[in-house]
């Protein structure tokens, strides 16, 4: 029996949005065309659009610009947002945290070629934002700085940040504020009006829709360079084909994700301290990476283990039955230490030795006993493992 705790990473669709999704792919239209089947395919495509927006709590259905993922409407924001304030008025910098997603962190170290200054602003041990470091970051050149992005919550160590407060510091000063979302999302009440954010990143396969639509919600005041040109689709922000299917099924997620959110919330943070009490009484020497209580996801359990690496720990987890993550960066086939724990302060040792279990809404309190009862034996292995290897492991390319 295989048990599922990967969910930060991608989170299975549920019989309602996969049966959503295959009855859309029956169906044969571009919504773009103006015959009846193109009308009422765009029809379909609008009722979507309009569920996300709820969903997400956007003011208009007009403010959510379909993608095909996170990663594009992270590049999207950053990159257009950039151009639109950037390229053409002095005001080169972006302020992002440091441990922002790569889809973000990288788009805007992409433009340092155009002469983008990016600055980085420090998290604290626990990895959240440094507010006075961020206050005095603004404060220092608001005259040039074109935008700010931090994410909603961490992928990785689960903490959530002050989105709120980010959003005043920065309007204060006339800088728009972009948050990515995406794990967020399902996980926490969204309320894309009431934070104040000017942009913000959703995307479907997180909250068990499919993989290759996503969306960026964003003010219907704010117009960024786009990154794809064509036919002029979503306000012409971003062209290209719509995929109906997709969005349809990112609907039906996005609404069963959303409809009971705080009990499945508090179920899953029921489950999340079960798990980190239970690995904290099975390895003493295991420590929470991220915040406790409230400060993190409900759904995010980040432990490292002393002794072990990361690598190590996922194929023990594997063979015993059990879909883990190292949590850590992976580039070019080359496993790393974690960024986020290395920008928390932590050393590169600690940073390799860790393990991100995330739940989801079948996960059950026999899951979370069957995996604690796996975690004693997966950790004693891995820690031989490195003790006769007398080095660290080779590198493998694990995915995170």
């Amino acid at each position: 029996m295989r048990t599922y705790f990967d969910h930060a990473a991608t989170s299975p669709m549920t019989p309602s949005v996969l049966a959503a999704y295959t009855a859309e792919l029956e169906r044969v239209a571009n919504p773009s065309s103006l015959h009846a089947e193109g009308q009422a395919a765009r029809m379909r495509l609008e009722s979507a659009r309009e569920d996300i927006a709820r969903a997400v709590g956007a003011t208009s259905p007009a403010e959510v610009v379909l993608t095909s993922g996170g990663t594009e409407a992270d590049n999207l924001a950053i990159k257009g947002l950039w151009r639109l304030r950037g390229a053409d008025a002095p005001r080169p910098r972006i302020l992002i945290s440091t441990i922002e997603h790569p889809a973000v962190a990288e788009a805007a170290d992409s433009l340092t070629r155009l002469g983008a200054e990016v600055v980085r602003v420090p998290v604290d041990a626990e990895g959240r934002l440094d507010l006075a470091a961020f206050e005095t970051a603004l404060a220092s050149d608001p005259g040039r700085t074109a935008l700010v992005s931090v994410m909603t919550a961490n992928n990785e160590i689960g903490t959530v940040q002050p989105i709120a407060e980010i959003v005043d510091l920065a309007h204060a000063r006339g800088v728009p504020v972009h948050t990515d979302a995406v794990q967020a999302f399902g996980q926490l009440p969204l309320d894309f009006a009431a934070l104040g954010v000017d942009a913000m990143t959703v995307t479907a396969h997180k909250i068990g829709g499919p993989g290759g639509i996503g969306a960026l919600v964003l003010s219907r005041d704010l117009a960024p360079e786009p990154e794809l040109h064509g036919g002029g689709q979503e306000r012409s922000v971003r062209s290209g084909t719509l995929d109906v299917a997709g969005a349809v099924a990112f609907a039906a997620a996005a609404r069963d994700a959303t409809a009971d959110l705080p009990a499945r919330a508090g179920r899953l943070a029921e489950l999340r301290d079960r798990l980190i009490a239970g690995i904290e009484s099975a390895v003493p020497d295991a420590e929470l990476s991220g915040p406790r209580g409230d400060g993190r996801l409900p759904n995010n359990v980040h432990m490292v283990f002393p002794g072990c690496e990361g690598d190590t720990l996922i194929f023990g987890f594997d063979a015993a039955g059990f879909a883990t993550s190292a949590g850590s960066a992976c580039s070019a086939g080359v496993s790393r230490p974690s960024e986020v724990l290395l920008a928390c302060g932590r050393d590169e040792a600690t940073a390799r030795a860790c393990q991100r279990f995330t739940l989801g809404p079948e996960t059950t309190e026999d899951d979370v006993d069957r995996l604690l009862a796996a975690v004693p034996d997966v950790v004693a292995r891995a820690r031989r493992a490195g003790m006769a290897s007398g080095e660290r492991p080779a590198e493998t390319g694990v995915q995170s």
